[in-house]
């Protein structure tokens, strides 16, 4: 099962920059969207859904905000719903779960805390909810593979100026910590599995030349719950792949 997660930065923007062309040849089982800034009546037909398959969608109320997918051509999930409880969340088009009998498929667009520090708490709450969200699935004994723009670097090696950005919403410690409660769960970071080393990264500033001189962060992660680690063939991040401020990253899991 091949499971495929990219921030859009918008989908439509995306869809003028060969999206389409990119889906065909990626053939992925799961296509993970965040920030996909639609409405309803703005999802491309072409995508609801795509061929051959089946798409769902969470919309986020402001306009040209936020908002997650999951376009599926692979095995199908025996059901999706729209978020995990809090309405606040649903809102804002932050979560997809995606049930596949034997572990569910969540796909999040955590909020950023970049916007000022009433942002930062917000972000803090969502991961303290779903965070215990999570912690009572795996008390059900459900596997979970949680995909998505997580909006936290979790170590130094995971963005190219630490020292510079302690302060900077990402990578400040009260939002490492909120991160970490996630893999006190026993959740493990598919990309660390294969790569340890840094200079890996995920998203760019859209500051001149960020991105060509590989000035970054990895906050985009595929984690899975301790039971399918040994499912994991492969995991990668895809920096050649343009059309946004952020790469996609996938998984190739034997289930």
């Amino acid at each position: 099962m091949r499971i495929v997660s990219w921030n859009v930065n918008g989908l439509r923007a995306a869809m003028q920059k060969g999206f389409e062309g990119w889906m065909a040849e990626e053939q992925a089982d799961v296509i993970c969207l965040q920030e996909t800034k639609l409405q309803a009546d703005q999802i491309p037909a072409s995508l609801n859904p795509p061929p051959e398959g089946e798409s769902h969608w969470s919309h986020a109320e402001k306009k040209g905000y936020s908002g997650v997918a999951m376009l599926v051509k692979g095995a199908r999930p025996r059901s999706v719903q729209i978020g995990f409880g809090p309405r606040r969340y649903d809102e804002e088009g932050r979560v997809l779960v995606a049930d596949y009998g034997r572990f569910l498929l969540v796909n999040g667009y955590f909020p950023s805390g970049s916007s000022g520090m009433d942002r930062v708490d917000f972000k803090l709450e969502f991961y303290r909810d779903l965070t215990d969200w999570l912690a009572e699935r795996r008390q059900e004994g459900r596997g979970i593979i949680l995909v998505g723009d997580l909006n936290t670097a979790r170590d130094e090696i995971d963005l190219a100026r630490p020292d510079t950005n302690r302060t900077t919403s990402g990578f400040m410690p009260i939002e490492r910590e909120a991160l970490e409660r996630i893999f006190d769960l026993g959740f493990v970071d598919t990309f660390r599995m294969f790569q340890p080393e840094g200079g890996h990264y995920s998203w760019w500033s859209q500051r001149a030349g960020s991105r060509e001189r590989n000035v970054g962060w990895r906050i985009d992660y595929v984690l899975v719950s301790e039971d399918l680690r040994g499912a994991v063939r492969s995991a990668t991040i895809h920096p050649d792949v343009m059309g946004s401020d952020h790469c996609p990253v996938s998984v190739d899991l034997a289930l």
